[in-house]
């Protein structure tokens, strides 16, 4: 019921955004432009609104949706590996690791990246980040949580001297693009973008849903997860390996977007508890419904300038994260 009444949410949000604009269009119309682009339904639309719906708000949309359901999913796996309530993708140094790549390639031209292109280059800066963080994290065959957070923020640390130095160096133009794409957004999507994420996220969840009981277990420690005949280390390896695949192509998409894949994850447990065949499939959905109204708000709250979407979750995440704290602090729920 639960999963339905997040899927039917998800569907009323996809509407609500495309129909929201400098241009008001109605849901009527919504929906017969994409009915008449994926079955061939003869329905007579406005051509203007027609293209409006179909090239511009709805491709931003369902970017917005996947981009949120792959930062909730990753950010449950992360704080099932490191055992922290406060982990998602930035613990682990990949979205700064994209960050340098993107902020490579505006200030000193793809030229001195190999040619790369943003997204290319901000993907390989996920990657390598990784890799250093994993490096780092290792310790006899298996990547203790303690230790791998620590790894993570040293390499994020690191990597964010880079980005501010070449920021320094940067012209206010660049600057401004830098800006933006920190903060992140998914304006200027196209359909072009969504097919290797859709792939990503759908292959990622499948995966993570079938080894839900070996999940669980290792979110009780890898005590628990070696005692139950569970390879903990080389299970650790493909948990990450699949949370820097998703977060490095939703980071070279759409630029670094905080406090989805921490704040997500924690209403999924306090609404179905901790068993992940359960959290992920209502995390995926939560961040499906939860970007695209933050996305909402960033396009309207300021008309007619457009504000990164990173702030608006950044406004939301924030109060949550410290009303975490509060909990933890006072020994309460640890979601």
């Amino acid at each position: 019921m639960l999963l339905g009444i997040l899927l039917l949410g998800v569907v009323v949000v996809l509407t609500l955004s495309v129909t929201t604009g400098t241009v008001a269009i109605s849901p009527q119309y919504v929906w017969s432009s994409i009915a008449t682009h994926l079955i061939g339904q003869p329905v007579a639309i406005p051509a203007a609104e027609d293209q409006i719906v179909w090239s511009v708000r709805l491709p931003r949309t369902m970017l917005g949706i996947l981009v949120g359901a792959a930062l909730a999913v990753a950010g449950t796996v992360i704080q099932a590996v490191v055992r922290n309530p406060l982990g998602d993708p930035y613990l682990i140094g990949i979205v700064p690791g994209a960050g340098l790549g993107a902020v490579m390639v505006i200030v000193l031209g793809s030229g001195a990246l190999g040619g790369l292109s943003i997204t290319a280059a901000a993907f390989a800066g996920a990657v390598i980040a990784f890799v250093a963080t994993f490096a780092l994290g290792r310790q006899q065959g298996r990547w203790p949580a303690t230790r791998l957070v620590l790894a993570g923020v040293a390499i994020g640390y690191l990597i964010s001297a880079f980005t501010f130095f070449l920021q320094t160096v940067a012209t206010p133009g660049q600057l401004q693009r830098v800006l933006f794409w920190t903060l992140g957004s998914v304006s200027g999507a196209t359909w072009e973008d969504l097919p290797a994420l859709a792939i990503t996220v759908a292959l990622g969840m499948l995966w993570l849903v079938a080894n839900g009981r070996r999940l669980n277990s290792l979110a009780g420690g890898s005590e628990l997860a070696g005692s139950l005949g569970i390879n903990v280390g080389r299970f650790q390896l493909q948990l990450m390996a699949l949370v820097a695949l998703m977060t490095g192509a939703v980071v070279a998409v759409v630029g670094g977007i905080g406090f989805v894949g921490l704040m997500i994850p924690h209403l999924a447990r306090l609404l179905v508890g901790a068993d992940h065949r359960r959290v992920l499939p209502v995390s995926l959905l939560g961040g499906a419904l939860f970007l695209p109204l933050a996305d909402i708000v960033a396009r309207t709250v300021l008309p007619p300038t457009e504000i990164p979407i990173g702030v608006v979750t950044a406004a939301v995440g924030a109060p949550f994260f410290i009303w975490l704290l509060a909990g933890l602090g006072r020994g309460g729920e640890r979601a």
